[in-house]
């Protein structure tokens, strides 16, 4: 099998069908991706990709970027997203991690990332811009269209994408070709899309939500989707007008209801808005239903797992909830020790489905510690089922700040505010944001009499991490609260900063 082959089965019929549809470009048609994708495939065997080598890509939301994903699933090459915000320092240990047959970035970046890719050991190293330019766009247009699809088994690896802990580096996700086929057909039945249905999508595509689930949905469905490069409000009520179907997360939500004229006139056309990637809080979807009308069905999926449990569409959205487990997934809430507890007790997230992830790239330890003895990934999550199986959220077991839909870890952070000159020691902690969700605030010890100031952390951080993982606050103090056992009570720096 091939996972092209799946999606295109299904386009197969509707290629003058409009696929990406973005303001000011040209339609961008699925007869025109399949054959964009075919010479994308051509460029990558031109640059000795084959199945199962890396392919890491740092590019700006674009159809060709689009494109090249798919060239990479066409030959069986493991598709490599990153996040356009990280810095050179970070690319740098992703390509040293990932070690790639390839790397894709942006045409304005070449300078910085080639050095930084050949100190990596990547053998080859091109650009695309957002017009197909670049040195891999430029040599794309001249090449016959490779058609062949490499066949592939279902445990293949079809997609790697690097997630963390707040302890330790970053990890690479390796997700197989099963674990993205049988996700995309169950959300696209379970979300019950229909002929004609058109996807407004304002996402980034460097991670599960904007990249798999959205496009595979589209894909599968040979629906159009209003591409927008970003959010913008503006744009976005506008493109409503034209759509069906809108996915988002929280943040989307709430700078829409922060627009005064925003009404229930603009979503006229929508039949499903779903929010993910962040706790959707009560207060948005209640707000949100009194003007529009619609309840915003919430769903919970993660980076290893894709989707896990969604609200039904037919069926009572219930606020603060994260819906049901999934066709074919098994979710379980457990004590320390592993062992299932009974309905309404607070305990560990689980899970077990085709979902899963097969285990972190080259981290053998690290996949054997995530999962139980019987098969169950441990998500880190602390929840509760009902008596009916609807799953709430109440927390995470970790200190991971989800700002705007990105996941943040501390430790990364805390590193670089650690290492700067006249800083004791920092903790990192997420407080509560009207529109991401949460914020990041730093709070620092630093030596006295030496020059250290909030702005002066502030600019630091901002040469070193991407600008949603930088502090918004940095707070001084003399000492940072500890336990008994020395470790950091971040529970009660969060308590004490949370205004």
């Amino acid at each position: 099998m091939n996972l092209y082959q799946i999606f295109r089965d299904r386009f197969e019929a509707h290629l003058d069908q409009p696929f990406l549809i973005s303001p000011g470009e040209a339609v961008c048609s699925y007869g025109d991706i399949d054959r964009l994708s075919a010479c994308f495939a051509a460029a990558l065997r031109l640059e000795d990709v084959n199945a199962l080598d890396r392919v890491v890509v740092q590019v700006d939301k674009s159809a060709g970027a689009v494109a090249l994903y798919l060239a990479c699933l066409r030959i069986g090459a493991v598709y490599v997203p990153l996040n356009v915000a990280y810095t050179a320092a970070e690319v740098a240990y992703f390509l040293s991690d990932a070690a790639p047959t390839l790397f894709v970035c942006r045409p304005a970046s070449a300078d910085q990332l080639y050095e930084v890719a050949r100190q990596a050991g990547v053998p080859v190293t091109r650009t695309l811009g957002t017009s197909l330019d670049g040195s891999l766009g430029h040599v794309t247009h001249k090449l016959t269209p490779s058609e062949a699809l490499t066949e592939r088994a279902p445990d293949d690896v079809a997609a790697m994408l690097y997630t963390s802990g707040t302890t330790g580096r970053s990890k690479g996700a390796m997700l197989t070709l099963e674990n993205l086929a049988s996700n995309a057909v169950t959300l696209h039945k379970y979300w019950g899309f229909r002929p004609g249905d058109v996807l407004l999508h304002a996402l980034p595509i460097f991670h599960v939500h904007g990249l798999f689930v959205a496009l595979h949905c589209a894909m599968l469905n040979a629906s159009s989707v209003i591409f927008l490069p970003s959010f913008n409000t503006h744009e976005v009520r506008r493109a409503l007008a034209d759509a069906t179907v809108m996915m988002g997360v929280p943040t989307f939500y709430t700078r829409l209801l922060d627009n005064e004229e925003f009404t229930r006139e603009d979503c006229r056309n929508i039949r499903l808005f779903i929010s993910g990637s962040a706790p959707l809080t009560e207060q948005t979807f209640t707000e949100f239903e009194q003007r529009t009308g619609h309840r915003i069905l919430e769903r919970y999926g993660m980076t290893e797992t894709n989707m896990i449990t969604s609200n039904p569409l037919d069926g009572e959205r219930v606020a603060g909830t994260v819906g049901y487990a999934l066709p074919g997934i098994e979710v379980r809430v457990t004590s320390d020790s592993g062992e299932p507890l009974p309905p309404g007790e607070l305990g560990s997230v689980e899970l077990k489905g085709p979902n899963v992830f097969t285990g972190y790239w080259r981290m053998p330890q690290k996949t054997a510690q995530e999962f139980r003895s019987d098969g169950f990934f441990i998500t880190g999550d602390l929840g509760l089922l009902d008596q009916d199986g609807r799953l709430s959220l109440v927390g995470r077991s970790k200190d991971l700040i989800i700002s705007g839909g990105y996941n943040i870890y501390p430790q990364e952070i805390e590193s670089v505010i650690d290492a700067l000159p006249g800083v004791v020691e920092s903790a990192v902690i997420g407080v509560p944001h009207p529109d991401f969700g949460e914020s990041v605030i730093a709070v620092v010890v630093a030596i006295k009499d030496q020059a250290v100031t909030e702005a002066s952390i502030i600019e630091a951080t901002a040469l070193q991490l991407a600008r949603f993982k930088q502090p918004r606050r940095v707070i001084l103090v003399d000492e940072l609260p500890r336990n008994t056992m020395g470790k950091v009570q971040k529970n009660i720096l969060r308590d004490r900063y949370s205004a």
